[in-house]
């Protein structure tokens, strides 16, 4: 049985409060919802490897149907080294999404420092084919091995 120490069990409550906290931004009635959570049994602090999931819910609150046609992420760490991703779909998948309907999916990031930050785009397509850019919103990634400060 392991002993749980003040700044384990700190952590840990850090880490279950950063799990609840979603960011959400809307684009032309479609509506993102992302949230974040530390992965503290797939890190590693000590070879620095943090591990963050993230669950997006996509909500069509506009009239017409969309389909995700791809995205881009830009990922910043807590040294400001900056990493472009770009691809089709999301987990292999360029949903459909009917007006009323969502799509949900759970992605992950790995990191070399205890926090970092997240920005991005979906690209959909409209129903005559036109395409648009939809705005993911800017989310943290902070493990419970970050001092917070105010700025």
């Amino acid at each position: 049985m392991s002993k749980s120490t003040p700044a384990s069990a700190a952590r840990k409550a850090a880490s279950a409060a950063a799990a609840y906290h979603a960011y959400e931004a809307t684009t032309r009635g479609i509506r993102i919802r992302v949230e974040p959570r530390y992965m503290e049994d797939q890190s590693s602090p000590e070879d620095s490897h943090f591990v963050w999931s993230y669950a997006v819910e996509i909500n069509n609150d506009g009239a017409e149907t969309v389909q995700l046609k791809s995205r881009m992420w830009r990922i910043t760490d807590a040294l400001g080294r900056t990493e472009e991703v770009r691809g089709a779909g999301v987990v292999g998948q360029t949903p459909v999404i009917e007006p009323g309907k969502s799509f949900q999916y759970t992605s992950g990031c790995p990191l070399k420092t205890p926090q970092g930050i997240m920005v991005g785009s979906y690209q959909m397509s409209d129903e005559a084919g036109k395409l648009f850019d939809v705005a993911i919103p800017a989310f943290s990634l902070d493990s419970p091995y970050t001092r917070r400060s105010m700025n």
